[in-house]
């Protein structure tokens, strides 16, 4: 009991999850397994070719290895332990492990926010003002750019991560999610949530929309410049070198926008369920495919690297 004679839930939390699915939770098992294990193959061979391919060292591919790290990251927080429920009967999980996994959920959605208005600004820059890319976009810049990025998902989430944790529980323990959401376990709290919300709220203004605001404003600019090219070829060219990063933002506010803003009434959980799966398992898998099948500077390092490692092989 707590002072105000409420009752307080114990110190594990059930993650109840993808329960209802029974015995397909094995066969969900299996997809996950091959979809993590693509994550990190092709996370960490996107860092391999980026870090020994000299042509690559340029501030796009400085942003693209940052979030490769923030997918791997990202997916490690909830996977591993996602497949270990799906594999027992009890989904259990200790507050402070809930803590720690929803600090470093949040540190990566954060902070992806801010790297993908990083890279939609590098390729402002390049098209629009690209006598001066190298002058503006230095190594300096870059770093400075994604320092911050870090800096803000980190110190922000860290802030939220004890202020939702400091509320007393009381309601039960049973989240029905297969990780630790902030909004539900928010929902768990027997006090006044009001002030959380708000903070919440003005947090995503902020961190969330102002970024998604600076991509906007900086795809405007690159259209109109796009659209006084002279020549179509041209146009497409040039517009190619921003046709990854525009499908990866696509992807993750167009996921984002479905698992959090459609009114939970209008769906099941169950549809919720896999929806916030294909946010937080699914578009990490494609990033690196995004970026390496459309973008021939990664296809050519990659035949590159494959040639040179084939050719030691034979002496």
């Amino acid at each position: 009991m707590d002072p105000d004679g409420n009752e307080t839930i114990s110190d594990v939390l059930i993650l109840v999850g993808f329960s209802y699915l029974n015995k397909l939770q094995i066969l969900l098992f299996l997809v996950l397994l091959i979809i993590y294990l693509a994550t990190l193959i092709g996370n960490l061979l996107v860092i391999m070719l980026i870090t020994l391919t000299p042509s690559l060292h340029t501030p796009m591919y400085f942003f693209l290895v940052n979030l490769s790290v923030l997918e791997i990251c990202f997916t490690t927080s909830m996977v591993p332990q996602l497949l270990a429920h799906l594999l027992v009967e009890e989904k259990t999980i200790s507050i402070a492990a809930c803590a720690a996994q929803m600090y470093i959920i949040n540190i990566m959605a954060l902070t992806e926010c801010c790297l993908l208005a990083a890279m939609a600004y590098d390729r402002y820059v390049a098209i629009c003002h690209p006598l001066h890319y190298t002058t503006i976009m230095s190594g300096r810049t870059c770093g400075y750019l994604a320092g911050v990025s870090w800096f803000i998902g980190i110190s922000v989430q860290a802030a939220v991560t004890m202020l939702v944790f400091s509320l007393p529980f009381c309601s039960s323990n049973h989240i029905q999610h297969f990780f630790c959401d902030a909004p539900l376990v928010v929902k768990m709290a027997c006090t006044d949530t009001s002030q959380i919300k708000i903070l919440g709220f003005i947090l995503s203004v902020l961190f969330i929309m102002s970024p998604f605001l600076l991509i906007l404003l900086s795809y405007i600019c690159i259209i109109s410049t796009i659209l006084k090219l002279p020549s179509p070829e041209g146009r497409y060219k040039v517009f190619s070198t921003c046709s990854s990063h525009l499908t990866v933002v696509t992807l993750f506010y167009g996921t984002a926008v479905f698992t959090y803003l459609v009114p939970k009434s209008s769906s099941s959980t169950e549809s919720d369920l896999l929806i916030s799966l294909l946010n937080t398992i699914v578009s990490p898998v494609l990033n690196p495919i995004i970026y390496t099948l459309r973008n021939k500077e990664v296809k050519g390092a990659l035949r590159n690297i494959f040639k040179k490692s084939i050719f030691s092989h034979r002496w």
